[in-house]
């Protein structure tokens, strides 16, 4: 069977105008170690480890051209630092990176097995390789973990240069990490990594040899960008799906293997949606998800919610959407709309997926079945639109501001009334230009409390506009 994408890597027999590996192919699990040093066994997060900068995917803000940890690198000019940033973006990976190029000797510590005497003896072996002229470089994984004790032991050897400690960890370092020892390391922020910078690194794992280069595999166009989709950011997750779903594979009597759109829902336990969080399909989910909404049909709005969310959509994105929803159709109708909405982003920020699918279900509900106005949407592009095509008209001189003489010469600020001091709250004067005096922007309807705010801006204009 012929799939759309197609990835084949060929031996010599290919030369001959054979099958690819139609001679020699051997399976999977016998994959030549000839050119390698590691063992088929050892898992593919692993065996793909970047050895170099070149290698490295992701973080360009940071390891791009000129940006600051790549000059720090390319200067030698390593210090201790700390590594904030989601699972699978390559904090480790990077750390190893630094102590090659930096000719450093790598300890890997974790926080959840080391205690203070281990840290001793370390630092006690850095020391003398510092005599010796060798650097000493410690990786301390999930540093958030270390109590105050265990973190306090290594400022000494941080203070004078035994150690350069490089921390990694997934929570804030402002509230994870004592003040003395964050006061001495440079934090950078690892962001997770993109979809593209997803795929790019599953292409290379069928290529390269150290991954399946050495098998012929053919898979269904939309497999490698659904594992990336999938994976939320995260590159172990993303290359542990795929040797899952190569694992899993149909193997064909010539030895090749076909992965199938169905073999990957196997893995993942769960249908692989079409689903191009840039693409088309990206557009109109979110805008079916938002009309659900201003037609008051939650049952809808749920749904394709859920759809969106169980493709791997970020949830923040959504979150943000339901924000504007909140002004744009329901505004001052009930002035509980853009709190919620806010909240449930916050909850999206603090929870992450999947905890946090129902605060979004439970923010769809609520603004579905709000009260409807636009007259807050309404009123803001009718003035933009008088802004953008009266631009020079003057502010009328009884609210300008008279900080100066001469501005009180020009008669700035003249009959200026400060609301409060009357008894309605409001005074007699205009704050619109001449030209725009009888303009309205805001039209409220008679939904929710909108009903009061219009009786109460009705009674307001009627003020303001009578004579004295």
């Amino acid at each position: 069977m012929a799939f759309s994408l197609c990835y084949t890597y060929c031996t010599q027999s290919d030369k001959e105008g054979l099958h690819p590996k139609s001679m020699d192919q051997l399976s999977l699990f016998d994959m030549p170690n000839d050119n390698t040093s590691f063992s088929v066994s050892t898992p593919l997060a692993d065996r793909l480890r970047p050895q170099t900068l070149e290698d490295y995917i992701g973080q360009k803000h940071l390891l791009g051209k000129g940006k600051i940890l790549r000059q720090m690198l390319e200067r030698d000019l390593i210090a201790s630092m700390i590594f904030w940033g989601p699972p699978g973006v390559g904090k480790t990976t990077l750390a190893r990176i630094i102590a090659s190029r930096t000719k450093s000797r790598f300890i890997n510590f974790s926080a959840v097995t080391s205690g203070i005497k281990e840290i001793k003896d370390i630092m006690k072996q850095a020391d003398e390789n510092r005599a010796y002229g060798v650097r000493t470089l410690v990786f301390v994984d999930e540093i958030h973990r270390f109590n105050k004790a265990q973190q306090d032991a290594f400022l000494p050897y941080v203070e004078k240069g035994s150690i350069t400690l490089i921390g990694a960890t997934t929570e804030n370092p402002s509230f994870e990490i004592n003040a003395a020892l964050l006061s001495r390391c440079k934090v950078f922020v690892l962001k997770a990594l993109t979809t593209e910078d997803l795929t790019e690194l599953l292409t290379h794992a069928v290529a390269d040899k150290r991954g399946f280069g050495s098998s012929t595999i053919y898979m269904e166009e939309n497999v490698l960008p659904a594992i990336a989709s999938f994976s939320n950011g995260d590159a172990r997750t993303a290359l542990n799906t795929l040797e899952m779903a190569v694992l899993n594979g149909e193997i064909q009597p010539d030895g090749s293997i076909s992965i199938k759109q169905d073999t990957l829902e196997q893995c993942l336990g769960k249908k692989a949606l079409l689903y191009d969080k840039k693409g088309e399909e990206h557009y109109n989910l979110i805008s079916a998800l938002h009309k659900s909404m201003r037609n008051s049909d939650p049952d809808a709005a749920v749904y394709w919610l859920a759809r969106m969310l169980e493709a791997g959509e970020d949830p923040l994105f959504i979150a943000r959407r339901l924000i504007r929803f909140a002004s744009e159709d329901i505004g001052l109708a009930d002035s509980q709309a853009l709190p919620l909405a806010v909240a449930a982003y916050q909850a999206c920020h603090f929870n992450g997926m999947p905890e946090c699918n129902l605060n979004l279900a439970q923010a769809v509900i609520y603004l579905s079945l709000a009260p409807r106005s636009n007259a807050v949407y309404t009123a803001y592009e009718d003035a933009k639109k008088d802004a953008l095509t009266m631009l020079s008209e003057p502010v009328p001189l009884v609210i300008r501001n008279a900080p100066t003489t001469l501005m009180n010469e020009l008669h700035y600020g003249d009959g200026y009334v400060y609301a409060h001091d009357t008894a309605e709250k409001m005074a007699q004067m205009t704050c619109l230009p001449d030209s725009l005096k009888n303009r309205r922007y805001y039209l409220p309807t008679e939904e929710g409390k909108e009903k009061v705010f219009k009786e109460r801006l009705e009674k307001s204009r009627s003020f303001r506009l009578h004579e004295p």
